[in-house]
């Protein structure tokens, strides 16, 4: 299946100031970016068609494949000047650039890249800063034999935050956290059908208009995913991330168990 990455918005949170041009999805985790974390996840699963929905920072993700350095994440041999490669990330990989405007939300993006998704019955779709361990495989089955019109991953919420029950005289009667609470969230990876184009108005969203639709008519499918699951909003996160990965335990490179055996 075919890839689609939204890789084009501010990032505001992310960014380190309006000064600083670098986009969201290319903050480094170890030595590579974001993007290129969530794109070895996807080829892992045997998905290395993509998509990239470019705006804000298009040069800088554009730039970083153009100029590609397969040694920095393989080992290499040096021979008589000549660099062998014992391993390669991207060698396999289709990737198409689109400008798909500075200030378009996610539905428009998909909307612009509409015509080369033609013959692809699903495809699949990432806001491309979030990582996961999630078996797509089995995300992807499980739309498919539901006959879903679409699917979305969904996590148990990440606030670290309390809630707080109170009466009308203002005694606090119970404290909860977030975490606990019955309650799901979106987790930014989609299994989408060519039915999603028909909810698209010019302009709208993904998740509010197309996939708020089609649960309304009970053709969306939530795959509830109870493992590794990290957002890169902010600099925090990256941080931890980028903490996570130099320590050795990074469950969302799920590519690493094969390199191991």
């Amino acid at each position: 299946m075919k890839v689609v990455l939204f890789c084009g918005g501010f990032g505001m949170r992310m960014r380190g100031g309006a000064d600083d041009p670098v986009p969201k999805p290319m903050q480094l985790v170890g030595p590579r970016p974001l993007i290129w974390h969530v794109m070895r996840y996807y080829a892992h699963f045997g998905h290395k068609e993509f998509i990239l929905c470019l705006g804000y920072g298009a040069a800088h993700i554009k730039n970083f494949f153009l100029t590609y350095q397969e040694s920095v994440s393989n080992d290499f041999v040096i021979r008589d000047g000549q660099v062998q490669l014992l391993a390669s990330d991207i060698s396999d990989w289709t990737i198409t650039f689109v400008d798909t405007g500075l200030d378009s939300a996610i539905g428009e993006r998909l909307r612009r890249v509409r015509h080369l998704l033609e013959g692809e019955e699903y495809f699949l779709a990432n806001y491309a800063d979030v990582l996961t361990d999630a078996p797509l495989d089995e995300m992807i089955d499980k739309c498919v034999a539901a006959g879903a019109a679409a699917s979305m991953m969904i996590v148990p919420p990440q606030s670290s935050f309390h809630c707080v029950d109170v009466n009308a005289a203002g005694e606090v009667e119970r404290i909860t956290p977030v975490a606990k609470l019955p309650l799901w969230e979106n987790g930014g990876y989609f299994v989408l059908s060519q039915q999603v184009f028909d909810l698209l108005p010019p302009g709208g969203d993904l998740v509010e208009d197309a996939c708020g639709r089609l649960a309304e008519q009970g053709r969306l499918v939530g795959y509830q995913h109870l493992g590794f699951w990290k957002p890169a909003d902010t600099f925090k996160e990256r941080h931890e991330l980028d903490a996570a990965y130099h320590s050795g335990m990074r469950p969302w490179m799920v590519w690493e168990r094969n390199e191991r055996c």
